[in-house]
């Protein structure tokens, strides 16, 4: 008898109970490893049976129509009284039941819980499921358990089953019986489960450590909380012969066969109510865009304006999204009245529809955009529109969002957290017994293994003994671990609206914060079934320009707006090609500041480019070093392989900068259909994590040969097309970040203090902390002023004379704000503010009795310094501070009379270590100024005179590190700034000399590096050869670096 003669001799299956890795620290496998190992098995059907959650069910759906798997949805509770229910759908009915009842049990308990008890089934309607209970391992019927098996019985006897799930233990045969009598009491069939948890036996190991993780135990602990062996995975249908009843399996395949549900069988319908009476959804569309037309074009639109419009509307409306784009108009114009800047951005930029609504200030037209990259006729995806809001005046957004379509009918998407080599690391070793210092010690080391030498070697470093086995096996479960479901969070801001309520077409859980819901899909999943989401996004540098032009406004009465600023001013221009842009949107990390005086913008769009070109993905295509020199090359000397790809590339100097022109390389070369172009972007996107993108080659190939093009150009091509897969960069993105490049240059270039005063504002954003940002401040002449209980607001302000508003022709102060103090609340400030409204503080004990601090506040303040001008210098005014006492009794205002103490002046250093630990930053001479004769010593040169070195030529510097980056891109290669009193230097550190100095460089506060200069033009970098932490010159100070990963 042959291989397909004994497949078909066995007896057919379908597994009815599975959970997956969205079964949070249960399931160790994930969908699509356990449907494509069932269909590997020839297994009927496989159900998903998530524990009351269908987080994985769109994986496992795609899952099953790659691999032509049939795939049952269902959900397993434990219920309140502790038995063990599967509900399966049988339809679209019996589906929306099943989201019904997991958002019931799962909106009454906090995120990652849920409570169901038999009431919650009793008063659902269940009618359109299969319910299997599943009783614990040889254990006798407990009331409970007959209860429900009674309920069932009696009013679901032909959807009610008993499951019968064996796994080669010893009491298999008692367990069998046990069941036998209850199906014969009861009149329930018994139906033959896996009880499955992992798609193939080895994953037992990784399946212990979720047990123990789950019981917060250890492996070693869990004992027999722990399965008794590694059988629940999918076996073989042999195997299920052998040990399973043959009318268990048969009843198993029957039930499969009934279920008949797919999630492509949900129908979604966007809400409706912004239609006005007496119109459709498309005709009011149109209005709006008509409106927005005469807008944005007072002369009138051209022809082609006017045809691209009516294209976008007609595919608009085949493809039913009018209220999609009505729901965006109206929450941009709703943010509009209230006067929060916004701004759509993303493939929203591509499209002239969405210029007229005001959604995006891009012109898609003026800058050559694919609407194809936003919507295709021949994508069933639909669109997905960003629109950055204020950073802080974001939640009045979603408030206005959950007010308008009630919370049953909003929430947000969800996010699924992976493990990383760090989270996985820290799980693995709590659950296998590691101590709390050798697991962060792992964790830490992890993450750089791959390119940084053994881990065997960062642990000896660090003094670290752990066994070689032992270490091997962490590693293996840890390997196994990274890009693993960890749980759900809530999306940055994708909400998805719907016409009905939400939980009739997936489950809505809580998220941690108050007052959110979660939907228990993530973006991917929403586009995969064709719900549409809107993307309301919170974006720093928004809320930094909004201060910017307060500030600016109360200093000259003169209102700014991002649209009426001149567009191409020189003096901004030259400031970007000096890469003076510490604080700047986008162009202000290493990276970019070393484009800039390469580049040399000189106009928008040069902006545009440099946005998208220093990104991994045209850094690792090979893109940026042949535009940088067919740039200087005169026109007629860059070549082009054709007439028609000139047209593509000739604004980006014949290479591909973005996605667009990698789309429209496949349309004019290859001659891809517009939606074949934008599913070779989708690929691009997600092959380094999905795979997926050789199948283009030889499409790209057969085009290009067919259209008289080589081989080796298409090659090629297709190479920098995979370099896009890490992270291209679409024009219609750049295009909108440029134009906040462009503004927050302006505002820097000629509003320094209110710039700086709204960074600082802002905060945490950027690359750069207040040190820095205020070192920026004082070397373009800003006079920055400390924080003064007298003066200072709870922002940072312009003033002029202390206290005093700046007239407009006057260059303003910058007074820093009561935000910058540690340990100073917002509430304190307020109460501060209000006290000193009243009339001014007249001393210490003053301010305490009035303004009512509590020791905390009132400490920090004198901590701070923020005291001096009522106290004089810090000693004295914690001196005072401590004695202070507020009185609310006969005597409050009375104050006894005391001869004054006058403390000692603190040291300079001891100054300066006190500004560092209580603001972050000091207004003193910086700290290596102090070190200086010391440092000059060792032959330590200033950043100033490292600048004037000749390329080539050895340098020894030495600075506080404020900065460090290993970017993915970079091979290894480390980056980290460091400064001292008269600026920074941006260091470079080999894979090697990383790995040799590891500690030193990733931990020091004070770096001493020994090497040489790499000058190209005005960019400068000291490469190190030998590192040294001097971190113990700096005593107590502490300073900490932003680090970028």
């Amino acid at each position: 008898m042959n291989a397909a003669d004994d497949s078909t001799a066995l007896p057919a299956y379908a597994e009815l109970c599975c959970v997956s890795a969205f079964s949070f620290q249960r399931g160790a496998s994930t969908p699509e490893e356990l449907v494509t190992r069932a269909a590997q098995l020839e297994y009927d059907a496989i159900a998903l049976t998530d524990e009351c959650s269908l987080a994985g069910a769109v994986r496992a759906l795609q899952a099953a129509e790659a691999c032509g798997m049939k795939l049952i949805l269902g959900s397993r509770f434990v219920l309140d009284n502790g038995v063990t229910l599967v509900v399966l759908v049988r339809n679209r009915d019996g589906y929306k039941r099943l989201c019904q009842l997991i958002t019931t049990a799962r909106r009454r308990s906090a995120k990652g819980r849920y409570e169901i008890g038999l009431a919650d089934l009793q008063a659902a309607s269940l009618a359109d499921c299969h319910l299997l209970v599943l009783p614990d391992y040889d254990q006798p019927p407990t009331p409970a358990l007959c209860n429900v098996l009674g309920w069932l019985a009696s009013h679901w006897p032909r959807h009610a089953h008993i499951a019968l799930a064996l796994h080669r233990q010893a009491r298999d045969m008692t367990h069998r019986r046990r069941l036998d009598r209850l199906r014969r009491q009861y009149g329930l069939a018994l139906v033959a489960v896996g009880d499955v948890h992992m798609h193939r036996r080895s994953r037992r190991a990784l399946q212990d450590v979720f047990t123990a993780l789950r019981l917060g135990q250890t492996v070693a602990s869990a004992g027999q909380a722990l399965f008794a062996n590694g059988e629940r995975y999918l076996r073989p249908r042999s195997t299920l012969a052998a040990l399973y009843p043959a009318d268990s399996l048969a009843a198993a395949t029957r039930i499969a066969a009934l279920c008949e549900f797919s999630l492509r069988d949900i129908h979604y319908d966007y809400p409706s109510e912004l239609v006005p009476a007496g119109e459709s959804a498309l005709s009011h569309l149109k209005h709006l865009v008509a409106e927005g037309s005469r807008r944005r074009w007072p002369e009138g639109p051209s022809a082609a304006v006017r045809s691209q419009i009516d294209k976008e509307l007609d595919l608009i409306a085949k493809k039913n999204y009018p209220h999609y784009f009505l729901t965006v108009h109206d929450i941009v114009a709703e943010a509009r009245r209230r006067d929060i800047l916004c701004q759509g951005r993303g493939s929203a930029a591509n499209s002239v529809v969405c210029f007229c609504l005001g959604i995006t200030e891009v012109d898609p037209l003026r800058h050559d955009m694919l609407f194809e990259r936003f919507i295709s006729s021949e994508r069933n995806e639909p669109p997905d529109i960003d629109v950055d809001f204020e950073h802080e005046r974001r939640e009045e957004v979603i408030q206005y969002i959950y007010a308008k379509y009630g919370r049953r009918r909003a929430a947000l998407a969800a996010t699924v957290i992976h493990y990383r080599p760090r989270s996985a690391m820290r799980d693995v070793g709590r659950a296998l017994g590691l101590s709390v210092d050798q697991i962060d010690t792992l964790a830490r080391a992890l993450s750089r293994r791959s390119d940084d030498g053994s881990l065997a070697d960062q642990l000896d470093e660090r003094g670290i003994d752990i066994d070689e086995a032992q270490l091997n096996r962490i590693l293996v479960l840890v390997d196994t671990l990274i890009g693993f479901p960890r749980h759900l969070s809530q999306h940055v801001g994708g909400f998805v609206l719907s016409e009905v309520p939400l939980e009739e077409l997936v489950p809505v859980e809580n998220a941690a914060m108050p007052n959110r819901t979660i939907i228990q899909w993530d973006k991917d999943d929403l586009e995969a079934v064709g719900l549409m989401k809107i993307d309301v996004l919170a974006l720093g540098m928004l809320s930094c320009i909004r201060r910017c032009f307060d500030l600016i406004e109360s200093h000259t009465g003169q209102r700014l707006s991002m649209a009426a600023l001149p567009g191409d001013d020189p003096e901004t221009y030259d400031m970007i090609c000096q890469a003076d842009t510490v604080g700047v949107f986008q162009i202000e990390s290493r990276a970019q500041m070393t484009m800039l005086p390469r580049l040399r913008p000189r106009q928008f769009f040069d902006l545009v480019v440099e946005v998208a070109i220093v990104r991994p993905g045209p850094i690792q295509g090979g893109m940026v070093h042949p535009y940088l020199l067919n740039r200087e090359k005169p026109p007629e000397q860059v070549h082009y392989p054709s007439d028609a790809l000139r047209g593509v590339l000739e604004r980006t100097h014949g290479v591909p900068i973005f996605q667009e022109q990698v789309m429209k390389i496949a349309m004019v070369a290859a001659n891809f259909s517009p939606g074949e172009a934008d599913g070779l972007r989708r690929s691009m996107a997600a092959w380094k994590r999905k795979g997926g993108l050789e199948p283009w080659r030889e499409r790209l190939k057969q085009g290009m040969r067919a259209n008289g093009y080589k081989d080796e150009f298409a090659d090629r091509i297709f190479e920098q097309i995979k370099g896009f897969g890490s992270y291209g960069f679409p024009e219609s993105h750049a295009v909108s970040f440029a134009l906040l490049v462009y503004v927050s240059s302006y505002l820097k270039c000629h509003y320094p203090a209110a710039f700086s005063a709204a960074l600082l504002n802002s905060q945490p954003m950027g690359f750069y902390a207040p040190a820095q940002l205020v070192a920026d401040a004082r070397k373009h002449g800003v006079e920055v002023r400390k924080p003064d209980v007298r003066y200072s607001c709870w922002d940072s302000t312009l003033e002029d004379d202390p206290g005093v508003a700046p007239l407009p022709d006057v260059w303003p102060a910058l007074r820093l704000g009561l935000r910058l103090i540690k340990g100073f609340s917002e509430r304190a400030a307020e109460q501060l503010l209000a006290a000193r409204a009243e009339s001014a503080f007249v001393d210490v004990n003053d301010l305490v009795q009035r303004a009512a601090l509590d020791r905390r506040a009132r400490d920090a303040l004198a901590r701070a310094d923020a005291l001096e001008g009522l106290a004089g210098n810090r000693h004295n005014a914690q001196w005072q501070i401590a004695g202070a006492r507020r009185r609310d009794d006969l005597f409050a205002g009375l104050d006894a009379p005391e001869d004054p103490i006058a403390l000692p002046e603190p040291a300079e250093g001891t100054d300066i270590i006190s500004d560092y630990a209580n603001l972050g930053l000091t207004l003193r001479r910086h700290p290596l100024a102090l070190l200086r004769e010391t440092l000059s010593r060792k032959g330590v040169l200033q950043a100033r005179s490292f600048n004037r070195l000749a390329d080539q030529q050895p340098a020894h510097v030495a600075g506080l590190a404020t900065i460090r980056q290993r970017p993915g891109s970079a091979k290894g290669t480390t980056f980290v700034t460091i400064e001292d009193e008269t600026g920074p230097v941006n260091v470079v550190i080999w894979p090697s000399v990383f790995a040799q100095y590891r500690v030193a460089v990733t931990s020091a506060r004070l770096l001493r590096v020994i090497g040489h200069m790499q000058r190209a033009g005005p960019v400068t970098h000291c490469v190190a050869r030998h590192i040294v932490d001097d971190s113990a010159l700096l005593g107590a100070l502490s300073v900490r670096s932003r680090d970028f990963h």
